[in-house]
């Protein structure tokens, strides 16, 4: 069953009557939820824009065309906020019958639904996949400070004396020189000297 009041679900009874025939679609709906990733993707409700041709082939009906979207996100590098503008391609054969088909995967097989198509799925599969797999403000951005968490492109020259873990354990064998009196010491001649004397 599809949901006929999704804003991505639409009747195409008077293709499927009329084998041949072409419409096209040019709708600007709201994006549904959770489309993207976790550091980016298309905000719920935003606009979606869809040019589209719809055809009435043998099989059902062809969808091809383009989809237009704003991203939003955090930089996977610094966490600073990032928009762009998204353009997907997409075609996708929606069958009348697909008990016909010997051999497909269910999940990779679109069906018109009583006379109706749900453009969700494809649409969520092409956004999904031309998403960046780590989303950054700029290409050089240096990051955030692993030590402090500062914006290294703020304070270029930041850095931390880290002393190496391994070399601490010795840090208190190294014994400082004693600050006593050592005149005692100073005035006892040498064994050399004492020979000579």
């Amino acid at each position: 069953m599809v949901d006929r009041k999704s804003p991505l679900v639409f009747q195409v009874r008077d293709l499927l009557l009329n084998p041949g025939t072409m419409r096209e679609l040019k709708e600007r709906v709201a994006a549904p939820a959770e489309l993207g990733t976790v550091m980016i993707g298309v905000q719920e409700n935003s606009d979606l824009d869809l040019d589209l041709r719809l055809e009435a082939v043998h099989e059902g009906i062809l969808v091809s065309g383009t989809v237009f979207a704003e991203l939003t996100g955090e930089c996977g590098r610094c966490l600073n906020p990032i928009a762009d503008d998204l353009e997907v391609d997409l075609q996708e054969l929606f069958y009348k019958d697909a008990s016909e088909i010997e051999g497909a995967d269910e999940e990779e097989i679109f069906e018109v639904v009583d006379d109706f198509i749900d453009l969700e799925p494809i649409i969520r599969d092409a956004v999904v996949t031309a998403l960046p797999f780590q989303p950054v403000c700029r290409e050089d951005c240096a990051g955030l400070c692993s030590e402090c968490g500062i914006r290294l492109d703020d304070e270029p020259g930041h850095h931390h004396e880290v002393v190496d873990p391994r070399w601490q354990a010795l840090a208190g064998l190294v014994s400082t020189p004693d600050s006593g009196d050592h005149t005692e010491d100073a005035a006892v001649p040498l064994n050399d000297e004492r020979e000579k004397s």
